[in-house]
C-alpha cells in the first residue's frame, strides 16, 4: 500500500502522464531551478555547430526497478533503482540475503554506481563477493582484510578485461554490507554511502572519498595529479573507485597509492537489538537529502508503509523533486527492530492528506476565481508558501507531491465536470 490513504494513483504511469502535460515546468519547480539538460536552450534550425551529448535527458526516466526479500534470521531488505535524469542507467547492485554453506547466517548486500559507462559497474557487481570470500574469515579483522582483498583483487582481475574490453575510462563507486550474526562489515569506495539507523538516530555512516578531502588530495598530488574543480585533473569527481585505471598508471606507487585508489574504507560495527534499518545508496541520493533527514524519513515512512519497495520508491521519488539529476538506487536493510506499522501514524497521515487536499481545492478555487483554469504549477507555487502542519520529518513537501498532484487533477476534473453540466448561456 502506499499510505494509510484509500484511492491512491498508481504513480509511475501517473508521473508520465504529468511530465507529458506539464512539460519541464513541474520538475524545474521541485528541482528548485537547478540547472539541467533539460533547461538548456537547443540550437536553432540549421546550425552547423558540433554538439556534445548532454549526459542528461529532457524528460527523466521514470520506471523503477524493485525487489524485496528477507534473510531466516529476521532481517528483509528491498532495492529500488531508477534512471531518472540520466542519459544512461549505469546503477548496479547485488542482494545476497543468505549466503551458502557454513556462511547460511550471512548476507552481503552492494550498490555500485557506475561511470563513463555501466560496464565496470555490471562487472564488480558480479565478480567482487567471490573474490571477498574467497579469504578467511574466522575472526572480525580478518573479516575485514578479506573484504579490503577481495577489492583489490577484483580491481586486478577488472584490469585484463578493461584492456580487452576497452573499458579503461570506466569505472564504478561501491558501498557494501557483509552482516553476520554479531557484526556488520561496511566497506565504502567512493561517494555511495551506508546509513545506521539505531534507536531512531544515524548511528554510522561511511565518509565520502572526494578528491579534495586532506588525505585524498595528498594522495593524488603525490601520484602526479592535481585537484581542480574539486575534481581529479578537473574531471574525476571521486577518487577512490574500481576501474578508472586511467588514473592508475604511476610508476612506482602501489595500487592504493595512484591517484584512484581501489582500496575501500572498511568499518565494523557490532550489531545490537537497537539496529533498526540500514540504508546502502548511490551519490543520487546523498546529493540531495542529509543522513539525519533520510533517517528520520525512512523511520517515519517504516511507520505507514507495510511494503519496503514502495518506502524505497518514496525515498527515490523524493530525491527526483529535490533536485536530483542522477540515477539514483538505494537499498533499504530492515533489522528485527525496525519500526513497526502504527495506527497513531496512520492516522497522522490521513489527517495530513486531508489537510492537503482541502488546501489544493482551496488554492485552485482561489485561482479559478480569475477566470482561467489554474495549472498544476501555480497551485504547487501558492501550496510551497503555505505552512503544512505534520509533514513527514526529512521530507518536506516534496514528499507528499503525490497526494498533491492527484488533489489537483481531481479538482481539475470535477471544474470542467460543473462547466460541462451547467446550462448553456443564451446568445
Amino acid at each position: 500500500m502506499r499510505t494509510a490513504r484509500k484511492g491512491s494513483v498508481e504513480m509511475p504511469a501517473f508521473v508520465r502522464q504529468l511530465v507529458k502535460e506539464t512539460e519541464k515546468r513541474v520538475s524545474s519547480f521541485f528541482k528548485g531551478g537547478r540547472g539541467g539538460a533539460s533547461e538548456g536552450e537547443q540550437p536553432g534550425e540549421g546550425e552547423k555547430e558540433e554538439v556534445i551529448p548532454s549526459p542528461y535527458l529532457d524528460r527523466p526516466v521514470l520506471d523503477k526497478l524493485t525487489e524485496e526479500g528477507c534473510a531466516r534470521w529476521g532481517l528483509t531488505y528491498a532495492l529500488g533503482s531508477m534512471q531518472g535524469w540520466r542519459a544512461n542507467m549505469e546503477d548496479f547492485h547485488n542482494c545476497v540475503p543468505q549466503l551458502g554453506g557454513e556462511l547460511a547466517e550471512w548476507s552481503f548486500f552492494a550498490v555500485f554506481d557506475g561511470h563513463a559507462g555501466s560496464s565496470v559497474a555490471q562487472y564488480c557487481s558480479q565478480h567482487l563477493l567471490g573474490h571477498i570470500l574467497a579469504t578467511g574469515r574466522d575472526h572480525p579483522e580478518k573479516v575485514k582484510g578479506a573484504i579490503t582483498e577481495g577489492f583489490m583483487q577484483t580491481d586486478k582481475h577488472l584490469h585484463s578485461v578493461a584492456r580487452r574490453e576497452g573499458w579503461e575510462r570506466g569505472g564504478t563507486t561501491v558501498v557494501s554490507a557483509l552482516i553476520s550474526p554479531y557484526y556488520i562489515y561496511i566497506a565504502n569506495c567512493g561517494d555511495s554511502r551506508a546509513m545506521l539507523c539505531r534507536s531512531g538516530q544515524v548511528f554510522f555512516s561511511t565518509e565520502d572519498h572526494k578528491p579534495y578531502c586532506p588525505l585524498e588530495k595528498e594522495r593524488i598530488e603525490s601520484a602526479g595529479g592535481s585537484v581542480s574543480l574539486q575534481r581529479i585533473n578537473g574531471s574525476l569527481a571521486v577518487s577512490r573507485a574500481l576501474g578508472d585505471f586511467s588514473y592508475k598508471g604511476a610508476e612506482n606507487r602501489t595500487p592504493s597509492q595512484q591517484m584512484v585508489s581501489p582500496e575501500p574504507e572498511v568499518c565494523i560495527v557490532e550489531r545490537s537489538p537497537s539496529d533498526e534499518f540500514l540504508v546502502l545508496a548511490c551519490d543520487g541520493v546523498w546529493d540531495t537529502i542529509s543522513n539525519e533527514e533520510l533517517c528520520a524519513f525512512i523511520h517515519n515512512r517504516l511507520q505507514v508503509c507495510t511494503d519496503l519497495r514502495d518506502v524505497c520508491s518514496q525515498v527515490i521519488d523524493l530525491c527526483l523533486y529535490k533536485g536530483s539529476l542522477d540515477n539514483i538506487s538505494i537499498i533499504l536493510l530492515c533489522f528485527p527492530g525496525a519500526p513497526q506499522l502504527s495506527a497513531v501514524a496512520l492516522h497522522q497521515e490521513a489527517e495530513l492528506e486531508d489537510l492537503l487536499e482541502s488546501k489544493v481545492a482551496e488554492i485552485y478555487d482561489e485561482l479559478s476565481a480569475t477566470g482561467e483554469e489554474p495549472d498544476l504549477l501555480s497551485v504547487l507555487t501558492v501550496l510551497a508558501s503555505t505552512a503544512i502542519p505534520g509533514l513527514p520529518p526529512g521530507g518536506g513537501i516534496q514528499s507528499k507531491r503525490n497526494c498533491i498532484i492527484s488533489a489537483y487533477y481531481h479538482q481539475r476534473e470535477t471544474h470542467q465536470l460543473r462547466q460541462t453540466s451547467s446550462p448553456e448561456k443564451t446568445l
